[in-house]
């Protein structure tokens, strides 16, 4: 099996925020292997804008030195980047103001798709969709694409929408969650709705519970002043963690188009019941005791009384005939032991044990890695080998793509996926404002909550542990384990 590359028409991208850090590190080396593969056409423009006063030979070095510091290795040769430069231009703008505007309009096409990609904060996004339509830049068929956070919460998320929506239609706005564009993620749906293996099994009747997790090995350090604003909730949960979980639990959509497919997670969102504060762990990572040293969260975010939770683990319930009485347990974290992100379906033990007295007997496990070592295992039991009676053990099914799939060549970044699907005018893996909307609806009752307890104290938790040990409590109760991070 060989991976087919299908080329992109020539376009338009305008890049805002061109010379930040999300620029160099993941957009622009993912355009450059786009180009370096034959899906964009060397008649595309890429043009950079931010407030730095560059002219395009100075972008074209900052980008050449960004594809050859964050690039993939082996794939950074000095001819194709000298090529791919080619495709570059750059106009100084002030977002909230008159100068470069003219000049940008000046160098867009009137043949061809316009995409403007808004890496930059979102209290910008309002004011740089005004200059568009003012200024007579973006056309009816032009794309915008927002990174998160869309919101801090529901209102300023509703209030986000209705600013956009004043310039662009919502065919055209085109929220990225960079989660949905793992290769992982995208299987999922293949493995449920491409095969009648596992379909029929997903449900409460055969599925225990699930959890999804997205564990990371760093701290805040270097965004702790951002990220103590917002928390493991709103900058985690509320987004990449809600969708892994809409995309495990949806119903099959009638057709894979871009609004039956989120027509079915937003479902899945408005089924699921509030959390109760019993239900729930928080934590804060601690300095490490002795040994390495490793600064508190505290340190990090500079902010010595500071009760933003660094880690959360929740067990929620989606309220529909498919899921009732199967819980889903959803953990992520800063400074933990590894870094992870998996969803586990565990289905239920046998309803017989017809080997009477032998060990080892326990349901089928399905994991869907997520990062690192993309790929899809299946625990099963099998007969131990060697003589003297029935002993039972585990072995996996295990799919790492990387292994099984060498011909489709190395797992590609997902903002290269998103970023052509953009062009593509292909809405199926980002997110739509009533998506966005309803989740906040779901998540700010319960930052609600913990603002109301009383008890603001998120539980101290050792850098490179498991999190907390409420956490363990959450699962123990329920006589079940969390899966082992990094194990």
């Amino acid at each position: 099996m060989v991976s087919r590359v299908i080329p992109v028409d020539p376009f338009d991208l305008v890049l805002f925020g061109a010379t930040g850090d999300l620029a160099r590190r993941k957009i622009l080396p993912s355009l450059f292997h786009r180009f370096q593969i034959g899906q964009i056409d060397a008649q595309s423009r890429i043009i950079g804008t931010s407030r730095s006063q560059l002219d395009r030979a100075g972008f074209q070095d900052l980008v050449a030195s960004a594809i050859r510091e964050f690039g993939q290795a082996g794939e950074t040769g000095e001819d194709d980047i000298a090529t791919f430069v080619q495709l570059l231009d750059y106009v100084p703008v002030d977002a909230k103001g008159d100068a470069g505007w003219s000049a940008l309009k000046s160098l867009l096409r009137p043949d061809v798709v316009r995409a403007f990609y808004l890496s930059v904060g979102p209290g910008l996004f309002p004011a740089i969709a005004s200059r568009l339509s003012s200024c007579e830049i973006a056309t009816a068929d032009s794309r915008v694409v927002l990174e998160k956070p869309f919101g801090h919460d529901l209102a300023s998320a509703q209030a986000l929408n209705s600013a956009l929506r004043a310039y662009f239609k919502e065919s055209q706005i085109y929220r990225i969650d960079h989660y949905l564009g793992k290769e992982t993620v995208q299987n999922l749906m293949a493995l449920r709705f491409a095969n009648s293996l596992f379909e029929p099994l997903w449900n409460s009747t055969h599925v225990d519970h699930v959890q999804i997790t997205v564990a990371e090995k760093i701290g805040v350090e270097g965004r702790g002043e951002y990220y103590d604003r917002s928390g493991a909730m709103r900058d985690m949960v509320q987004n990449h963690l809600m969708q892994l979980l809409c995309l495990t639990a949806m119903e099959p959509p009638s057709r894979f188009t871009p609004n039956a497919v989120r027509d079915e997670k937003v479902k899945v969102i408005e089924a699921l019941e509030p959390v109760s504060l019993d239900n729930i762990a928080r934590g804060q990572y601690r300095a490490s005791p002795g040994g390495a040293k490793q600064d508190s969260y505290l340190d990090h975010a500079g902010n010595p009384t500071s009760t933003t939770e660094s880690f959360v683990a929740m067990k929620v319930e989606v309220a529909n005939w498919r899921w009732a009485g199967t819980p889903f347990y959803l953990r992520t974290g800063k400074c933990l032991r590894a870094r992870e992100s998996e969803i586990a379906v565990y289905f239920r033990d046998p309803p017989h044990n017809i080997f009477a007295g032998a060990t080892g007997v326990h349901g089928n496990v399905l994991v869907i890695r997520l990062q690192p070592d993309e790929g899809i295992t299946l625990r099963t039991t099998i007969k131990d080998p060697g003589p003297g009676g029935m002993r039972l053990t585990s072995a996996n099914l295990d799919m790492t793509f990387a292994d099984s799939l060498p011909e489709a060549g190395r797992p590609q970044d997902a903002y290269e996926r998103l970023i052509m699907d953009v062009i593509r005018g292909n809405q199926t893996l980002f997110m739509r404002g009533d998506e966005v909307e309803a989740a906040w609806a779901w998540a700010d009752p319960i930052i609600a909550s913990w603002e109301q307890s009383g008890d603001l104290a998120p539980q101290a938790y050792d850098p490179g542990s498991s999190g907390p040990d409420d956490s363990l409590l959450l699962m123990h109760r329920d006589h079940r384990r969390w899966r082992g991070i990094g194990t």
